[in-house]
């Protein structure tokens, strides 16, 4: 077994035919169709049924195909990493990020991580841990921070970075904006953020301890952009983490309510895979997301 063929095992599943996978690798197509005969035929079983709508892995391709993805996954950063302690940083960095760190990390340390390796591409994705652990699990994902999940699985180092403090926000000229004490709020209508516990039943906590009725919800937002867009654009309030409100490019937009109550919200985290060290590169972006905190 040849690792060019579990390259172009995984190129053909993830560009989703021959001819995509040979332009994708600079290749001819025949010379993809044999290389991948010549693995059916070393591993004694077919890894693809041929359909007239193109190649669809079989259930051992499938199984077979998940452990070459984290080969060519972990070859990919050897090389990588290699470049990159030689003087040559090149290669690719993905990091899974919740909202957190997005507003109160990402400005500061991704200039400086540009600064220090200005060829190595970043690649973002915005979720919580249970969006991105397969990706994790996979080494599609070098690392995530963000929001402590309810549980880490075995096969993952959980490193606790801070706790963390969350802020009502609303457009800055809300009717509200001068409240001081949630039970200002109780006619207010409420737009939820994606989190990895029942938001809902939360917000509807942190009201009914304080004698106070559950307050109504009327959005849910998945996205930042997509809260960004609710709050700006209508009288709904959200509960977000704290560093929403020094985030620069939503001054004159959004504003926090100063309430005279403190809001706690879930640790922040840092979690990866125990099995996979991280690349030079990786690692010293995972160093400057630590330092904002």
């Amino acid at each position: 077994m040849k690792l060019n063929q579990l390259r172009d095992l995984t190129c053909i599943v993830e560009s989703g035919s021959l001819r995509a996978a040979a332009r994708r690798l600079g290749v001819a197509q025949p010379l993809l169709t044999r290389s991948v005969k010549s693995l059916e035929k070393e591993l004694g079983t077919p890894l693809f049924d041929r359909q007239p709508t193109g190649m669809v892995l079989t259930p051992l391709g499938q199984r077979f195909y998940e452990r070459a993805r984290l080969v060519t996954n972990e070859l990919r950063r050897a090389q990588e990493e290699l470049q990159q302690a030689q003087g040559n940083a090149t290669g690719t960095v993905t990091a899974g990020l919740s909202i957190m760190p997005h507003m109160g990390m990402l400005p500061r340390a991704l200039p400086a991580f540009r600064r220090r390796y200005p060829a190595v591409r970043i690649r973002l994705i915005e979720g919580l841990f249970p969006d991105l652990q397969e990706g994790l699990w996979k080494g599609e994902i070098d690392f995530y921070v963000g929001v402590t999940p309810r549980q880490v699985p075995p096969g993952f180092i959980h490193e606790r970075l801070s706790g963390n403090t969350r802020a009502v926000m609303a457009r800055h000229d809300h009717p509200l904006i001068g409240a001081r004490t949630l039970a200002d709020l109780v006619q207010a209508e409420w737009a939820l953020p994606a989190a990895d516990f029942n938001n809902e039943q939360d917000l509807t906590h942190i009201f009914l301890e304080r004698g106070l009725p559950a307050p109504r919800v009327a959005l849910e937002a998945c996205t930042a952009l997509s809260m960004m867009v609710a709050l700006a654009s209508t009288d709904l309030l959200a509960l977000l983490p704290v560093q929403w409100t020094a985030f620069s490019p939503l001054r004159g937009c959004l504003e926090q309510l100063r309430l005279e109550e403190l809001l706690v919200a879930p640790d922040i985290s840092l979690i990866r895979r125990s099995e996979l060290p991280l690349t030079l590169a990786a690692d010293y972006f995972c160093d400057l997301l630590r330092r904002e905190i």
